[in-house]
């Protein structure tokens, strides 16, 4: 055999190797559930904003209404439909839970993060009371095959609207009695940050419960147009991986659990160039 023919052959053999190799990569797919995963997700890069728009990656918010009436509870139902506009029925579980629902006011105001049922026919429905007038956003964070999407609209409560000036930025947080303190420095913009707290009451620590697969959850959202930030936690401490593709202002939300309560501490970040 020719020393050309020989390296055809080799060439051949490791096309070969390498496309079994392929395959059976994936088969295995990925483990997408942080609650199991937390210690390769902080190694990540963080997932780009979302929740900018009704449909995104082939699914679209579906909800039953956009009008409520102010102060008064109500079932909220929506679907989330996929490209052949029927009911998506089965979804990843993502910090232990399927639906992660997120409202809050469009001036950033009156945050809520619920967990929905999901029934047979592919409705989500959870009760919902809106204390104030004035245009809500909802957010559907939710995976599917381990495709990770945010998608939002919005909902719409007459009445006079009184917004409310976002809060400076600040490192610490009053919240039932506890002192919540971001620790962390200066936050760029699109570089990864680590963002860690820490809760005390009377000036001691507080021992934290598990929320969520983890010592706690946050949301960030952008001032503006509400760009919703997927942020990764740790298992095992209040610290979060995030990228903040802009300059500008953005509001966190902080959950964490303590004696079995969970609690919201706010913060407004200031992200520099």
């Amino acid at each position: 055999m020719t020393s050309a023919a020989k390296l055809a052959a080799f060439a051949a053999v490791l096309g070969l190797v390498f496309g079994v190799a392929a395959i059976a990569g994936g088969a295995v797919g990925r483990i997408h559930d942080p609650a199991v995963a937390a210690t390769d997700e902080m190694s990540m890069a963080a997932d780009p904003i979302r929740g900018l728009s009704v449909s995104e990656n082939g699914f679209t918010l579906d909800l039953a209404r956009r009008a409520a009436q102010r102060d008064k509870t109500f079932e909220l139902s929506f679907r989330i439909l996929g490209k052949d506009g029927r009911p998506v029925r089965r979804f990843d579980l993502e910090h232990t839970k399927r639906m992660h629902l997120i409202v809050v006011r469009r001036d950033l105001s009156g945050f809520q993060h619920l967990h929905p049922r999901l029934s047979s026919d592919g409705t989500w429905t959870t009760p919902l009371t809106l204390p104030e007038s004035g245009t809500y956003r909802v957010f559907a964070d939710f995976s599917v095959d381990g495709s990770p999407t945010t998608l939002a609209d919005d909902l719409q409560v007459d009445g006079a609207v009184r917004s409310r000036e976002l809060p400076p930025p600040s490192k610490s947080a009053e919240t039932d009695g506890f002192r919540v303190r971001l620790t962390d420095g200066t936050v760029r913009a699109d570089e990864e940050s680590a963002l860690t707290f820490d809760v005390t009451r009377d000036r001691r620590p507080v021992p934290l419960q598990d929320y969520l697969g983890a010592k706690g959850h946050l949301v960030a959202l952008r001032q503006g147009d509400l760009a919703f930030l997927h942020v990764h936690p740790d298992a095992n401490s209040l610290l979060f991986e995030a990228t903040f593709p802009t300059a500008g202002l953005y509001r966190l939300f902080l959950q964490f659990r303590v004696a079995g309560e969970v609690h919201t501490a706010a913060f407004t970040l200031e992200v520099i160039r």
